[in-house]
């Protein structure tokens, strides 16, 4: 039983001695109906076909990129990720890990901060080989539409996400430069 298997592998990683992350590699596709695929394998099929995507491929690769699609088409066991910029994969975590940061409600840096928080922390990202999530159409949130329509939004973004780049360096020290270095260089 596929279920059964999941759990079998995720209870392998000892998730309560360690800190992990477990992403689960998201798919999209842009038809409203759907036939869920039963297994990876269907999956890959339906990729191959075109009738998924990888998501958000077509306008905002570079926040699922580091789960390394063609490295999660052949995995057997979870494998490791390092945190780019960007990034804001779907994840599994323990109730105990930190919360999202309620600056940033609506659209708009919500996964991204609270991946960076996570990675700080030390959290590994493990992408789970056997798991994955596959997002609908729908029509643009209202945040997003503010987000692309006022400038305002957009700058009250930017001083949020220089706020919590501080508070990072803050807590976190020398280890947080990064963040701010990537941040500097795109």
């Amino acid at each position: 039983h596929p279920s059964y298997c999941h759990r079998n592998s995720i209870q392998q990683l000892e998730l309560p001695q360690r800190k992990a992350a477990l992403i689960v590699p998201a798919f999209e596709t842009l038809h409203y109906r759907l036939t869920f695929p039963k297994s990876k394998a269907e999956l890959l099929s339906m990729l191959d076909m075109g009738s998924l995507y990888t998501f958000r491929y077509h306008v905002w690769p570079k926040g699922h990129a580091p789960t390394d699609y063609a490295k999660w088409r052949t995995a057997t066991v979870p494998y490791r990720v390092s945190w780019q910029p960007d990034f804001e994969p779907y994840v599994v975590v323990r109730r105990d890990c930190p919360k999202y940061d309620q600056r940033f409600v609506g659209f708009g840096w919500n996964k991204v901060s609270h991946i960076m928080e996570l990675d700080a922390q030390e959290y590994e990202l493990l992408v789970l080989p056997n798991a994955f999530m596959i997002h609908m159409p729908h029509a643009p949130s209202f945040d997003i539409s503010k987000f692309r329509l006022s400038a305002g939004y957009r700058g009250c973004l930017q001083t949020l996400r220089e706020e919590f780049h501080q508070d990072l360096s803050r807590r976190y020290g020398a280890a947080a430069l990064k963040y701010l270095t990537a941040e500097r260089s795109l």
